[in-house]
């Protein structure tokens, strides 16, 4: 995995904390991680936190100046190697399965022609909600690979599904996604 480039998409989920220990693992595997938060992310944690740990500028805005010519969103998605989403949210899965880009990650995913690796975690409800499901189903027909939810205790209190697959589990399969 050395030398290869990850953009490491976090949504708005509780399961934001767990994207450090995916940073960390990649970063020990010797992927160079760009991150790439939503607004609704930064609600759960600090960009600041995700710059310590991959050593790399953290984007979230689409139109924050670039430091140079290149437009941010084609220069990051023309740059990776694998795009990972992790959490991903409903609204991230929902966006990006109907051609929405109205935010950094978003239009990044749209852009590239690298491997997608998407890891839900949401309430089960929503999860299993039949909008959510038809999504999930586009983004798979299309070549994007899923990683759980599992089954686990949620912010909701429920122990049910949609609870975001384990960090060694997500490192694994963007092991594999990077080798083929």
């Amino acid at each position: 995995m050395a030398k290869k480039e990850v953009i490491l998409g976090v949504s708005g989920s509780i399961a934001a904390y767990r994207a450090c220990d995916i940073v960390n693992n990649l970063r020990k595997a010797g992927t160079n991680v760009t991150v790439i938060m939503t607004r609704e992310a930064k609600e759960f944690v600090a960009p600041l936190t995700f710059q310590t740990l991959s050593h790399n500028k953290v984007y979230s805005e689409m139109f924050e100046l670039p430091a140079e010519w290149n437009p941010i969103h084609t220069s990051l998605a023309d740059m990776a190697d694998l795009i990972i989403i992790a959490p991903a949210c409903a609204n991230v899965i929902g966006k990006i399965a109907n051609g929405i880009c109205d935010d950094l990650l978003t239009c990044v995913v749209l852009a590239s022609k690298a491997k997608t690796l998407i890891a839900p975690a949401m309430n089960d409800k929503m999860y299993l909600n039949p909008a959510v499901q038809d999504n999930i189903k586009k983004l798979k027909d299309r070549g994007i690979r899923f990683i759980g939810p599992i089954k686990g205790l949620l912010a909701c209190g429920h122990d049910s599904i949609g609870h975001i697959a384990d960090t060694a589990s997500i490192i694994l399969e963007a092991k594999k996604l990077l080798k083929g």
